[in-house]
Formats: C-alpha cells, sequence, structure tokens
C-alpha cells in the first residue's frame, strides 16, 4: 500500500446550537468522505447532559461510535473534564493503532487542550507510520507555547526519518506555523504544496480563516479537498479537510 488518504475535522462535540444532535450525520458525512486515517478535535467521550437530553444521542464515545464498522481501530485523548463529561481529540485508523500518548498541552484553565501521538502499522510498510493530532489555543502566547511542546515532543519520540502527519485544528489565523515545522521537521503542509496557502475551513457556512492543517513528510501530495458539509454546514463550525497522499520509500 503506498497511496493514503487523511482526513482532519473538529466536530464540535457532535452537537451544533440549534441544529442539535450532529454526530449521527457526522457518522454517515465521514463515511462518504472516506479516509484511511481520520484526525478529530472535540471529540465528546461523554455527556451526561446531551445523554439524559436526546433519545438519540450515542450511548458510547463519539470515536467509538464515528468508527464503528468502518475503521478497525482508533485512540482517543482525554484533554477537557468536567462534571457533565469530557472531551479531546481522537484518530481513527484503518490500519492497526500499537502505541498512542495523549499529552496535555493546556496553558490555562480556561481551554484545555492535547496533543495525540499515534503509531499506526501501515501494510508493508518497513517502519510505523507516526500520526499527531491536536487542537491548539484561541490565543497566540498560549499557540506559541504549544508549539514549543510540540517541537520538543516530536525531536523526542518520532524518528527523523520516519513518515509523519501532522494535523488539526491550529487556530493559526496569521500563519505562522509552516515556515517552522518545513524549516525544523521537514513537514509540507498539504493545501500549501498545491494550492499556495492553507484551506480555508471556519467557519464552514463561508470559510474565510485558515485554521485547520494537514502537515506531511515522507509523502508526495496528490489531491486536497474541503469538505464543508451539507448546504455549506450545518454539522459543524469547522469544514472537514481531506489529502490524498503518496508515499516516498527511501532506496
Amino acid at each position: 500500500m503506498s497511496t493514503l488518504q487523511v482526513v482532519t475535522y473538529n466536530i464540535h462535540k457532535g452537537h451544533l446550537g440549534r441544529h442539535g444532535v450532529t454526530v449521527i450525520a457526522l457518522r454517515e458525512a465521514l463515511r462518504k468522505i472516506g479516509g484511511d486515517i481520520v484526525f478529530l478535535q472535540e471529540v465528546q467521550g461523554v455527556s451526561h447532559r446531551h445523554t439524559a437530553r436526546y433519545a438519540d444521542w450515542p450511548r458510547m464515545p463519539q470515536h467509538e461510535y464515528l468508527a464503528a464498522d468502518e475503521w478497525i481501530d482508533f485512540a482517543y485523548g482525554r484533554n477537557a473534564v468536567y462534571p457533565d463529561g469530557h472531551h479531546g481529540n481522537g484518530i481513527l485508523s484503518r490500519f492497526p493503532v500499537v502505541n498512542w500518548h495523549n499529552l496535555d498541552i493546556s496553558q490555562s484553565g480556561l481551554e484545555q487542550r492535547g496533543l495525540l501521538h499515534c503509531e499506526i502499522r501501515a501494510p508493508d510498510w518497513p517502519t510505523s507510520l507516526h500520526c499527531v493530532n491536536l487542537h491548539l489555543g484561541l490565543l497566540g502566547g498560549w499557540r506559541k507555547r504549544q508549539m514549543a511542546l510540540l517541537y520538543t515532543y516530536l525531536e523526542q519520540h518520532v524518528p527523523f526519518e520516519a513518515p509523519l502527519i501532522v494535523a488539526g485544528d491550529f487556530n493559526d489565523w496569521s500563519q505562522r506555523s509552516s515556515p517552522r515545522l518545513r524549516g525544523r521537521f521537514d513537514l509540507m503542509e498539504a493545501f500549501e504544496v498545491m494550492t499556495g496557502k492553507p484551506a480555508r475551513s471556519f467557519p464552514a457556512r463561508l470559510p474565510l480563516l485558515r485554521l485547520d492543517r494537514i502537515y506531511v513528510r515522507g509523502f508526495r501530495v496528490e489531491a486536497v479537498d474541503i469538505h464543508p458539509g451539507p448546504r455549506g454546514g450545518g454539522l459543524s463550525d469547522h469544514a472537514a479537510l481531506s489529502a490524498t497522499l503518496t508515499r516516498i520509500l527511501c532506496t
């Protein structure tokens, strides 16, 4: 296997204002998009309030509900914990997750954020694929410190020769992440490769801000796409992004 499709999506906990429960429609939307590996942010692990309020609210963690019968493995990093439940980042995979770790990168009690790292064993690949899913803070100072934590983590836990995907909600409307990741870790942003700029992904109804990213190393980017959802929104406040990648094998 040399071709891989990757998706990143901030799913807003499967609930969106007047639209109510969206996680059921999100599951169908993700199946239509496809994706061998799916990076999800704001995944609801538990919500006692929504479980009591909505008859159709899934009675299992959202990452398990979304993965069921489609992705064989998954990992969930619990970041925000509160009396009503918890949410965080999740990775769904069509291939075995052989190891995973969640790192707390919160910079304030107002925002609990995390970095979820998975090692995935793809068929016929000589080494594991490293996938890092993260959701950065809203303030520039927080993001700067969180990016520093990402740099340290990658240096300590991901071999430089290993294939690597770093994706998620960077909240980086100033577009400062790419030069640092490119120069330090040889990571290229998929939409920048194909279109010259990161994708406009927020708000989903009329995307203006370039918040979500798919950074890759060890791959050639073949195609990218933006998936805003039905009628330009209604499932989440973010659009989903996808990239089709071809593994570059060293000789």
